[in-house]
């Protein structure tokens, strides 16, 4: 019988997670350049009411401050990116001296802290030039990435031991190059499997790249999990489709770098999309071998079945299940009789589940698929949060959600995986994306009027989680709450 202690291990980390185009703001100083979520949020209708990252949570002059805060909740790692464009206007030649000090004083003064800093070197900001160059879709950018890389190991590679090259190369090429719902905004099905393929070369060359200049960085690659559960088990066609998005979501970003391959069913099921000579010879052997450790970025679960009049019967509600907007084209190239069906039970603001067991199953599969360490890098919610009268955020859902999704952790290492750290999406309020500032996900409330921070009940649930090192039971809000909250 397996034991599932109470505690996490000693050396486990907690952590929360950001990303430079949703909080820094300071579009426009400190001689950064162009992303293409600036060219993006400038398109009509491509972000709601219009919204953007020019300010975002105004990090960018108030993280002395934020990482005060992370102090305060007694975090143990922060995990944040670095905006090419900041450090790399152009995303070629020169470097910006002003951007690297940017985040070289962001470095010095986690470790001051104590927190350990987990650096993203590339959460979806992509240098405009590049872009304007093939983006995903050129060699180019694969070259001009592990450049990048190589200067930013060169600068922390002392300082800092954890890397992640790439967060979520699903979204970024499948739904940033396929579904058009972010940026670049593409909407061709081949031109998302190219981008897949690049960034997975952009990573092994990087991996390589970094640790010739700093052979002790612990390099990894983070991917948003799906879990395509059959809608019919028993069903064969129903298993086949949980199959083959399997194979694009998860499978793909990670079978390359422990077997040197690509999932046996991809080829023939994308074959009318695309001839993958985009692949060349000696691609997957460079990169068999070039990871790690590999993140684990989840939110939600997903039932799917096979439906050959899906394109006919596709409701709205399908579509939003299926995690992208509805009327645009689909993120899974090759799904043309697969339909995602809304899952039953309590829904997020995102119209997404609440399913912890698809996290402790998928921590498991990851495991027994890799065996290479584990961080969950992301996990998180987002509600119709409020301040009260009183100065409070009740944030109850939140709370639950992280309740369930971190005793799965712990049961998932209880049961032999290796799992070494958990990152809370997110620290505090921001940018979502396509969903603008519509969308709450943070454990600090951000008044975007003021740029106040308030911490909600969820952050005063968590720091109680961290210090104690045990999943602390949701009617212990109460205790733990301060009235009025702490702001910044």
């Amino acid at each position: 019988m397996t034991t599932t202690p109470s505690h996490f291990p000693a050396d486990f980390l907690f952590g929360a997670a950001t990303a430079s185009y949703q909080i820094e703001g300071g579009a426009h100083e400190g001689g950064r350049g162009v992303s293409i979520w600036d060219t993006f949020c400038a398109q009509p209708g491509a972000v709601v009411a219009g919204d953007n990252g020019d300010v975002a949570c105004d990090h960018f002059h108030r993280w002395e401050s934020d990482i005060d805060m992370m102090e305060e909740l007694g975090l143990q790692a922060y995990r944040f990116s670095i905006a090419w464009p900041r450090v790399q206007p152009l995303g070629t030649g020169d470097f910006n001296d002003e951007g690297i000090a940017f985040y070289r004083g962001i470095v010095d003064r986690l470790k001051e802290k104590g927190i350990k800093p987990l650096i993203t070197l590339y959460h979806w900001d992509l240098p405009q030039p590049l872009e304007d160059n093939g983006g995903w879709l050129s060699r180019d950018t694969v070259d001009a990435f592990v450049v990048y890389a190589t200067r930013m190991a060169e600068e922390f590679g002392a300082d800092v031991e954890m890397w992640t090259t790439f967060n979520e190369p699903w979204v970024s090429s499948f739904v940033g190059y396929g579904a058009g719902a972010h940026a670049p905004g593409h909407t061709s099905d081949a031109e998302a499997l190219e981008a897949a393929h690049h960034l997975n070369l952009a990573h092994a060359r990087a991996y390589k790249a970094i640790k010739a200049v700093a052979p002790s960085a612990q390099v990894g690659l983070v991917n948003n999990c799906h879990t395509p559960r059959p809608w019919d088990p028993s069903s064969e066609k129903d298993r086949a489709a949980s199959a083959h998005i399997d194979a694009l979501a998860n499978t793909m970003f990670h079978e390359p770098f422990i077997e040197g391959t690509y999932p046996a069913i991809l080829k023939p099921n994308t074959a009318h999309i695309t001839d993958w000579t985009f692949v060349h010879e000696g691609d997957l052997a460079e990169m068999k071998g070039a990871v790690d450790w590999f993140g684990v970025n989840y939110y939600a679960s997903h039932l799917v079945r096979h439906n050959p009049h899906k394109a006919a019967q596709q409701s709205e509600l399908a579509t939003l299940a299926d995690g992208h907007k509805a009327g645009g084209n689909s993120p899974w190239p090759g799904d043309e009789e697969i339909e995602f069906m809304l899952p039953p039970g309590k829904l997020t603001s995102m119209g997404w589940n609440l399913d912890p067991s698809a996290l402790h199953a998928h921590l498991l599969k990851i495991h027994r698929e890799t065996g290479k360490p584990i961080y969950v890098t992301e996990n998180g919610s987002a509600w119709e949060d409020k301040v009260d009268d009183d100065g409070r955020v009740r944030d109850t859902d939140r709370v639950e959600y992280f309740h369930g999704h971190i005793d799965a952790v712990r049961k998932a290492i209880a049961e032999g995986a290796d799992v070494r750290g958990y990152m809370a999406w997110s620290l505090m309020d921001n940018f979502e994306w396509a969903q603008g500032y519509a969308k709450r996900f943070g454990m600090v409330w951000v008044d975007y009027q003021s740029l106040e921070r308030r911490w909600k009940d969820s952050a005063y649930w968590y720091a109680e989680t961290v210090r104690r090192r045990q999943v602390v039971p949701v009617e212990q809000i109460e205790s733990l709450v301060q009235t009025p909250p702490r702001t910044r």
